[in-house]
């Protein structure tokens, strides 16, 4: 008997409308003891996974603060407009203490257990600082360069004449790959990780 109901209320489950379909489930949730509704999440949470589930709620606070160590001031400060406990992890003082640490700067005081973000606060007071007392470089017309005499020395005519050859003769012709320039500045590149710029 069980089996043919089953079969006839499967029947005109598939013929009813959506709406239809979900008032009939409300209707058996509340029937449903607390078991057999802890039973039902199982077999939707086997079914329907959770999507964009949290990592920092799953994952150890180690790991999670491994992971936020990785991101720049910035995007720490995005970081912690996401959630209250996003914005925990991310005002920890291991995090902001290395990013001090780097540039040297330092606290002149120990912080109590209670005192929370003293790092972060110290961080941007110091590039609030920075931002007042950037270093003024001058401008191409006002940079003057002096004119530069070359230094006599008391090594005799004869004597230095050897020592260009000997020196022409050591310098090799450089690779293709290599430019002249001893200090070459089109092989830097920006970091995001080091976050240099203030």
């Amino acid at each position: 008997v069980f089996e043919e109901r089953r079969a006839l209320l499967g029947k005109w489950f598939d013929k009813w409308t959506d709406g239809q379909r979900r008032r009939i489930l409300v209707d058996l949730l509340e029937r449903c003891s607390p078991s057999q509704q802890k039973f039902c999440a199982k077999q939707l949470q086997d079914r329907v996974p959770t999507e964009a589930l949290d990592f920092t709620t799953r994952l150890p606070r180690v790991l999670s603060l491994y992971i936020f160590s990785f991101l720049d001031p910035r995007s720490l400060c995005r970081c912690a407009q996401v959630s209250w406990y996003w914005k925990y992890l991310s005002e920890l003082d291991q995090l902001w203490m290395l990013k001090c640490l780097r540039f040297g700067w330092y606290i002149n005081f120990s912080p109590t257990p209670f005192e929370q973000g003293i790092w972060k606060k110290h961080y941007i007071e110091m590039v609030k600082e920075l931002h007042v007392t950037r270093p003024k470089t001058p401008s191409k017309d006002e940079l003057v360069v002096n004119d530069v005499q070359p230094v006599r020395s008391n090594v005799p005519e004869a004597k230095l004449s050897v020592l260009r050859r000997r020196t022409n003769k050591e310098k090799k012709e450089l690779p293709p790959w290599r430019s002249s320039d001893r200090h070459p500045t089109d092989t830097i590149r920006f970091n995001y990780l080091d976050n240099y710029d203030p």
